[in-house]
């Protein structure tokens, strides 16, 4: 039986027959709790009222059923102004969070669902962390992802808790990690079932147990002489991906941890790594447009008045090869029952042996894997077709072919399913021509490798049904990835902007430069990848065939390519391509890396020219759509804000 103690606006304190303490968290008109300015100091109330009466321990809990606490209120963080704006909101973090580990009670958070930034913090402030096993349950510090630190006290306690190297593999990296890995790892101390979850934060609060503390070696590591050698393996992990004048954060986390015990108000102002030049790089203010691109790709397919809440039970794939397997697999991972079709069982039979080795890394629970599997069913004869609420067709790029399906497929389909295409080069008013009701297809365009690419570009032609396009954006939302509106047009966004780029790279290996230096120059730029391993990672022969499809008017495909081609040296699947491949590495030659200064505009600019023509020509909404597109379609720069707001920039 718990007494309410006290009611805050977003926090209310009860406590219970045992003296323990519930400081429940539910942010006033909000789906999610953040931190502000107001439920920082309320919390700071809570803490000053058991200050007077100490409890025999106090549990963290959030009372939404989206999670535990997202982090700080982005658009908050957004509108500060000033350094010293930036400056004051980290201080309030670090000392409120200071505070809270030093009362003299034992504190406890308990985490169900999302738990990232100064939610997280906030955990590892207190002396015991349980969490919830569930797959929505996630911890992170993904500060780094916004060109920021984690400032209030992140930096500080993980490292401790944990062990240096896998913190800052956290903390460098901005990824998330589910209940039962933060136990295996010692981030949480428990993780237990969602029915239990109460009694086992009682128990554990009031037990007396001493705070977790890492293997000896792991603390050996936060002290000279060690932390300065993890450090500088830190920064030359850091420095393959990201160099420190595109991305600073990660290199001002590993130095306000290495030097200034994650305190990032300890490091001076002028230092390239202070909180105040990190604040105040473009590279942070446009990542912050990124992620409010990310949010509005994430809109797309929310139930609103266009769209009632299509929800997919069922997914039919036809056509088991990489693409349609792996499309097949991933909708399976997410939770649908999939059907996948092709001529024999024995095509489709490599698509199921990939999905299980898939699945067996990436879930890690051979019970899962097999529960997985059975969601991913085999159909020669389609079917599925009938039961579908989602038909994919991911065949092989014939015009006939696509339409001798689809026209066979129509009559069989229950009324509402959606019919689409995977095409990335055909135009769908071809394709459409073949159905009585051209109005419901759609193009549901993913990207290779499907487990790796957040972007699906989901395309509407002129007569194309607005309803059975708001359900294939859903559809999109419903399997996690980000759905692009596109228009139906040559090669769409992502396709039409990548094959100039492409192009320009392959033309100057014609021309005599070595693919190691036409890569670094992009990778100087900013590209995660150089044009020409892409090209080899996509496939040669693909390249090839999408590079005719979108040409159109009368450009040779660069003479490399199709040499390359026509020995068969298609790329990393084939062991060689531009670069020869050893264990699935491009093996290259360091002394070829002689990128001149301006190479890398030049192979940007055909780029961007295509983005603009798209944007002119309507294949997406507007010039922001046309970012968030080609950096999560092609990984272009993010920290330039995408190509239509670099090109804005340079004027």
């Amino acid at each position: 039986m718990t007494q309410n103690t006290s009611q805050f606006e977003h926090w209310k304190l009860n406590r219970d027959a045992d003296g323990v303490a519930w400081l429940h968290f539910d942010k006033a008109d909000a789906s999610t709790n953040t931190f502000t300015t107001a439920t920082m100091w309320e919390l700071a109330q809570a803490l000053d009222e058991l200050d007077q009466t100490p409890p025999k321990g106090l549990v963290f809990l959030s009372d939404k059923p989206a999670g535990f606490i997202a982090g700080a209120d982005i658009e908050s963080f957004t509108k500060l102004e000033t350094n010293e704006a930036a400056r004051a909101l980290v201080q309030r973090g670090w000392d409120l969070y200071n505070r809270l580990a030093d009362v003299s009670y034992p504190t406890l958070s308990l985490i169900r669902g999302h738990c990232m930034g100064g939610g997280l913090e906030l955990a590892l402030a207190c002396r015991y962390r349980i969490a919830v096993d569930d797959p929505a349950t996630r911890l992170a510090l993904p500060e780094v992802m916004l060109g920021i630190v984690p400032g209030w006290g992140g930096m500080l306690r993980l490292p401790k808790l944990i062990g240096p190297t896998a913190a800052l593999d956290m903390m460098l990296t901005g990824k998330s990690i589910d209940a039962k890995r933060a136990k295996r790892m010692g981030l949480v101390d428990e993780c237990v079932a969602e029915r239990v979850m109460m009694n086992a934060a009682s128990l554990l609060v009031r037990s007396g147990q001493a705070a977790h503390q890492p293997p000896w070696m792991q603390r050996l590591m936060n002290a000279a002489p060690l932390k300065s050698y993890v450090a500088a393996q830190a920064r030359k992990q850091v420095a393959k991906r990201a160099r420190p004048e595109h991305y600073p954060a990660p290199y001002a986390i590993i130095d306000m941890w290495a030097n200034y015990h994650g305190d990032a108000l300890a490091v001076p102002r002028d230092k390239a790594t202070s909180m105040d030049k990190v604040f105040s790089s473009p590279t942070t203010q446009n990542l912050i447009r990124v992620y409010y691109l990310q949010e509005r790709l994430k809109s797309f397919g929310k139930a609103d008045d266009k769209n009632t809440d299509f929800k997919s039970q069922h997914l039919h794939v036809v056509g088991a090869g990489v693409m349609g397997g792996d499309i097949a697999a991933w909708a399976a991972l997410q939770g649908m029952t999939v059907t996948l079709q092709d001529q024999t069982i024995e095509r489709i039979a490599p698509a199921i042996k990939r999905a299980a080795e898939f699945y067996k890394k990436k879930l890690r629970d051979d019970k899962l894997v097999r529960l997985t599997l059975d969601r991913l069913i085999p159909d020669p004869t389609g079917l599925g077709v009938r039961q579908a609420d989602v038909v994919i067709e991911a065949i092989f790029e014939n015009l006939d072919a696509k339409q001798k399906l689809f026209a066979g497929m129509e009559p069989i389909l229950k009324p509402g399913a959606v019919l689409a295409t995977n095409t990335s080069s055909l135009k769908l008013e071809d394709i459409s021509a073949s159905l009585a009701n051209p109005g419901r297809l759609i193009g549901i365009h993913f990207f290779n490798p499907v487990a790796m690419m957040p972007l699906v570009e989901v395309v509407e032609s002129a007569s194309t049904d607005p309803a059975t396009l708001n359900k294939g954006l859903a559809f999109v939302r419903q399997i996690n990835k980000l759905a692009l509106p596109v228009k139906s047009a040559p090669g769409f966004l992502v396709n039409a902007v990548l094959a100039p780029y492409m192009q320009e790279a392959m033309q100057c290996v014609d021309e005599g430069m070595s693919p190691e230096s036409v890569d670094e120059a992009a990778l100087a730029f900013g590209m995660p990848l150089g044009p020409l391993e892409l090209a080899d990672t996509v496939g040669l022969d693909v390249v090839l065939a999408a590079g005719k499809s979108l040409a159109g008017d009368g450009k040779l495909a660069p003479k490399k390519l199709q040499e390359l081609v026509a020995a068969g040296n298609l790329g990393r699947k084939s062991g060689r391509g531009f670069y020869v491949y050893v264990d699935g590495k491009p093996q290259k030659n360091a002394a070829a890396t002689k990128p001149t200064p301006d190479l890398a505009q030049g192979l940007i600019n055909p780029l961007l020219a295509a983005t603009q023509v798209c944007v002119a020509r309507g294949v997406v909404a507007d010039a922001d759509l046309a970012d968030a597109g080609v950096i999560f379609g092609t990984g272009f720069a993010p920290f330039t804000g995408g190509p239509m707001h670099y090109l804005a920039s340079r004027k």
